[in-house]
C-alpha cells in the first residue's frame, strides 16, 4: 500500500482538536501543505453492491471530497464509512480531517465509523482526540457515539475510563451493555459482569453469549452451563456462537448427561450441526472419555478441519489410547490434511500417556528437521516429559541443557514429576530448588518433592520440607473431585463437609469402609 499521510497522524489537526475548535482548520491547511504532495492513494474499490459506479471516482483520499457535488455530513460520512469497511482506516481518519477542515459539522454517524478506526489501528492517542473533539460537539453522550468510545477504552485503555464512558451514555442500549460487560469479563470482574446484565433492560442471544463464553473461557465453567440453562429458560434461542461455550464448559467439568442435552438442543435448534459445533461435541466426549460417541460426531460431520482432526487425535492420547492416536494421525495424513503444532502436541501427548518414547522421539525429531518453526515450547516440555517418565534421566537433562531459550517452570516441574515416579530423589531435590528459584512460592514444587521423599523412605527430609512449608505460610491446595447425578454436578474437595447431604454421604461411606475390612479380614 503506498504511503498515507496519515501513517504520521501526529501531524494530523486531531491534535489540535481537544484544545481549541476555531484552530483546527487552519492547523488542517498548514499539514495538508506539507503532506499532501506525498499522498497518492489508489482508488478504494468495493463490490458493485455496495459502491457501484462511485468507485471509479476515487483517484486519490485528498480528492474524493473535491469530486462529489454538493458535500455535505450525510455524503461525507458514507466515503469515509466506505474506506473504513476496506480496513482503510488511516484514510478513514484522513477523511475526516478534511471534512473539519471543510467545516462539515460531523454526525453521530460519523463520530460512529471513524472512532472504530482509531481502535481497529490501536491507536489510543488518536481515539482520545476523537472523544475530545466528540464532547466539543456535544455528542460523547450519543447512544452511537459512546458505543463505540466505549469500545475503544475497553480494548485499548483502562476499565476505569471505560465505566465513566458507560456511565456518561445516554440511554445505552444492548451494544453499549454489552461491550460493557465483554471489558468486566475480560478482566475477570466476574460480580460487576453479572450485576450489569442483570440490570439489562433487554437481553439479546448476543449479550448471553458474551456471560456464557465469557464464564467459559475463564474457567468458571459451572456458572457457564447454568447461564446457558437459564437463557433457554428464557425462552432465548442459541446459535452458532453460544452452543460451543456451553457445551465446552460441560466438557470441562465432565458432565456428560447435561452435555449430551446440550448435543440434543444443537439438533433442534440448528438443525445441521456446522464445524464449530461439531469440533466442540468432538472434544466434550473425548473429555468425558466417550471416544465413540466423539468418532460419531465425526463421521457425521459434513465439513472439517484441522482443529476437528486435532480433536480426536488429542481425544485418543487424553483417554490414554496412543496407539489410536496414531493410526488417526496417520489417517488424516492419507486425507492430505496438514499437521500444525496442535497436532504435534497431541501425538507427543498421546506417546506420553502410553510410554511410546521412541515413536515420540521420531516425531520431533521429524517436525524439527521438516518444519522448525513449528516448535514451541510446549513442545520441548512435552519430551522433558517423556523422557522423565520413562526413566531416561540423562537424556532428559541434556535436552534441557541443549534447549535454544531458557526453560520455565514447566520444565522443570517435568523433570520432578519423572523424579517422583522412578523415586531419584537427587535430580528430584534439584529440580524442585530450580522451581522454588524461579517461584518461591510454588506450592506444588514442595509437595512433589515430599512425596518423591517419602517413597524414598527419607523421612527427616519429609519433615524438613512440611516444616519449611509451615514457616513460610504455605498450604496444600485441597485436591477436587466431582459428579453427575442427574444432570446436577456434586463437587467436593479433600475433607469437604459442606455438601446438603453430608450426613447421608458419611454413613454410606462407613459402611463402605466396614464391608471392606469385613472382606480383607
Amino acid at each position: 500500500m503506498i504511503q498515507l499521510l496519515c501513517r504520521c497522524r501526529s501531524s494530523l489537526s486531531l491534535n489540535k482538536l481537544s484544545k481549541l475548535h476555531s484552530l483546527a482548520p487552519n492547523y488542517l491547511i498548514e499539514t495538508q501543505k506539507a503532506s499532501v504532495q506525498k499522498l497518492e492513494t489508489p482508488a478504494i474499490r468495493t463490490d458493485s453492491a455496495s459502491c457501484g459506479s462511485e468507485s471509479d471516482k476515487f483517484s486519490s483520499v485528498h480528492q474524493v471530497f473535491d469530486e462529489v457535488p454538493d458535500l455535505n455530513v450525510v455524503s461525507a460520512t458514507t466515503i469515509i464509512g466506505r474506506f473504513a469497511k476496506q480496513h482503510h482506516y488511516e484514510e478513514a481518519i484522513y477523511l475526516f480531517s478534511r471534512m473539519l477542515l471543510l467545516n462539515i459539522r460531523p454526525s453521530e454517524f460519523t463520530f460512529g465509523t471513524v472512532i472504530p478506526s482509531s481502535t481497529a489501528l490501536e491507536d489510543l492517542n488518536l481515539g482520545k482526540q476523537l472523544h475530545a473533539w466528540a464532547t466539543k460537539v456535544g455528542l460523547q453522550s450519543n447512544v452511537f457515539v459512546g458505543s463505540a468510545i466505549l469500545d475503544l477504552y475497553i480494548k485499548l485503555s483502562s476499565i476505569e475510563e471505560a465505566t465513566r464512558v458507560f456511565e456518561d451514555t445516554d440511554n445505552p442500549n444492548v451494544v453499549s451493555f454489552t461491550t460493557m460487560i465483554c471489558g468486566l469479563l475480560k478482566r475477570e470482574r466476574f460480580e460487576d459482569a453479572l450485576k450489569l446484565f442483570q440490570e439489562m433492560p433487554h437481553r439479546n442471544v448476543v449479550s448471553w453469549n458474551a456471560m456464557i463464553g465469557g464464564y467459559s473461557q475463564t474457567g468458571r465453567n459451572e456458572e457457564a452451563v447454568n447461564l446457558f440453562i437459564e437463557m433457554l429458560r428464557e425462552g432465548l434461542v442459541p446459535n452458532h456462537s453460544t452452543l460451543p461455550c456451553a457445551i465446552i464448559a460441560a466438557a470441562n467439568i465432565a458432565a456428560l448427561s447435561m452435555g449430551k442435552s446440550f448435543h440434543a438442543c444443537a439438533v433442534k435448534f440448528l438443525g445441521k450441526l456446522d464445524v464449530f459445533v461439531g469440533n466442540s461435541l468432538i472434544s466434550f466426549y473425548a473429555k468425558c472419555g466417550s471416544m465413540e460417541d466423539s468418532l460419531l460426531v465425526f463421521d457425521k460431520l459434513t465439513e472439517r478441519n484441522i482443529v476437528t482432526w486435532n480433536a480426536v487425535i488429542c481425544g485418543y492420547a487424553q483417554n490414554g489410547r496412543g496407539e489410536e492416536a496414531i493410526e488417526f494421525f496417520e489417517r488424516m495424513r492419507i486425507n492430505g490434511i496438514r499437521p500444525n503444532g496442535v497436532t504435534l502436541l497431541g501425538l507427543l501427548w498421546a506417546c506420553n500417556h502410553t510410554g511410546l518414547l521412541e515413536k515420540g522421539y521420531s516425531y520431533f525429531s521429524q517436525a524439527k528437521l521438516e518444519d522448525p518453526g513449528m516448535l514451541k515450547p510446549e513442545h520441548y516440555a512435552c519430551m522433558v516429559d517423556l523422557l522423565s517418565r520413562s526413566g531416561r534421566f540423562e537424556e532428559a537433562k541434556e535436552f534441557l541443557y541443549d534447549l535454544p531459550f531458557d526453560p520455565g517452570i514447566g520444565f522443570w516441574k517435568a523433570l520432578l514429576g519423572g523424579c517422583q515416579i522412578h523415586s531419584n530423589v537427587e535430580l528430584g531435590e534439584f529440580a524442585a530448588r530450580r522451581i522454588l528459584a524461579l517461584d518461591p512460592e510454588d506450592v506444588s514444587s514442595y509437595v512433589m518433592l515430599s512425596n518423591a521423599l517419602s517413597v524414598a523412605g527419607k523421612w527427616d527430609n519429609v519433615s524438613n520440607i512440611r516444616r519449611e512449608m509451615k514457616e513460610k505460610g504455605m498450604t496444600r491446595v485441597p485436591g477436587c473431585s466431582w459428579i453427575e447425578i442427574k444432570s446436577k454436578v456434586h463437587v467436593f474437595v479433600t475433607g469437604d463437609r459442606n455438601h446438603h447431604m453430608n450426613d447421608e454421604i458419611y454413613t454410606v461411606l462407613r459402611s463402605c469402609t466396614e464391608q471392606i475390612r469385613e472382606f480383607e479380614l
